[in-house]
């Protein structure tokens, strides 16, 4: 009987520790604190890039009196991924885009909505569903003066015992008219990563 109540008393431990293994906490972090989960490209490498560049393009002299006196509109293209990595650089661009907007220097035409802007402008024009003195005419849209375009790009070097990737992010800013770029800039991240015997 006693053998019985121990067999029984172990298993049901056994039960309540595997529970409480299988339970998962979830928690709130800080979005800006620094990660480093892996040495691939993450969220600490995409802030400290995006608040480089954009404090180098907002602070250039040359952007500063290109600004003095308007607010120049730029189409930003999508930060091209020249890595071995899957990296999203349309979050990477969107961020970019959005500081400099923040900034109040700069106007964007948004390059990727085109597709969606015709639809529209089609539907209001075409047909008799919306009044036409309230639709918005074709050939009023501003184009853009300004370019502003990246790259990122990586070296990855590894053995037994250490990885080490160098990140190296290059952006532009070209004048469309005249085809000029006026300004440049370009920012570098290395991460390594090491493996620890374990001592018992």
């Amino acid at each position: 009987m006693k053998k019985l109540l121990l067999v029984s008393a172990m298993g049901l431990s056994i039960s309540l520790l595997a529970g409480c293994a299988n339970k998962s906490v979830v928690s709130y972090g800080d979005a800006n604190a620094i990660e480093t989960t892996d040495i691939n490209f993450g969220s600490t490498d995409l802030q400290k890039i995006t608040n480089q560049m954009t404090e180098s393009l907002i602070q250039s002299p040359v952007v500063g009196t290109m600004t003095a006196n308007k607010r120049p509109i730029v189409f930003v293209d999508t930060v091209k991924n020249k890595t071995s990595e899957h990296i999203d650089t349309e979050s990477l661009t969107d961020s970019i885009s959005t500081q400099l907007l923040r900034s109040g220097k700069f106007r964007f035409v948004d390059m990727t909505k085109v597709s969606a802007v015709r639809e529209q402008l089609n539907y209001q024009n075409e047909g008799d569903l919306v009044n036409p003195n309230k639709a918005v005419q074709f050939g009023k849209q501003v184009g853009a003066e300004y370019m502003l375009y990246g790259n990122l790009a990586s070296i990855v070097k590894t053995n037994s015992d250490n990885s080490d990737v160098y990140y190296k992010f290059t952006m532009r800013l070209m004048d469309l008219e005249s085809g000029l770029v006026e300004w440049a800039d370009e920012t570098e991240i290395r991460k390594t990563s090491s493996k620890k015997l374990l001592g018992w």
